[in-house]
């Protein structure tokens, strides 16, 4: 029997990413931001994160990716990056007044876009949609990052 791509957990499991993804992206760019810069944010804004290396692990890319990301935010003035305190090799990134304004406006739109996919479920399905994603996650090894 011939494998069957649309019938594969993968490949549903990447459309639907798509679809969630695609329609973040959307909204995001209005303010001037990517997925991966949202992330950034979030993580910076919402989890109180300072280092690069904390914010390539949390948002789940390498360092490259966070370092070209970091660059990008600074020059459209979302971030400002210092040295570390205590070690001239370390940098500290803080939020602007501009991406905390950007965490409060993308925030919504976030919301929204997690609303609509929520809906098509409902929120015994979402639980348990969450949970099954859980346990396909849990133990498994590092993979490369994005």
């Amino acid at each position: 029997m011939p494998y069957r791509l649309h019938a594969s957990l993968g490949f549903r499991l990447s459309r639907a990413a798509r679809i969630q993804e695609r329609r973040l992206d959307e909204g995001l760019k209005a303010l001037g931001l990517t997925r991966t810069t949202w992330c950034v944010l979030l993580g910076l804004g919402n989890e109180g994160l300072t280092r690069p290396s904390e914010l390539a692990a949390f948002v789940g890319i390498d360092r490259t990716a966070t370092s070209r990301a970091l660059r990008t935010m600074e020059a459209d003035g979302f971030i400002a990056r210092r040295t570390g305190a205590g070690d001239a090799r370390t940098r500290d990134v803080r939020l602007t007044d501009k991406g905390y304004d950007a965490i409060e406006q993308g925030t919504p739109l976030a919301e929204a876009n997690n609303a609509a996919m929520s809906a098509r479920l409902g929120a015994a399905d979402e639980a348990h949609l969450k949970a099954l994603l859980d346990q396909l996650i849990e133990g498994q090894p590092s993979l490369p990052k994005l």
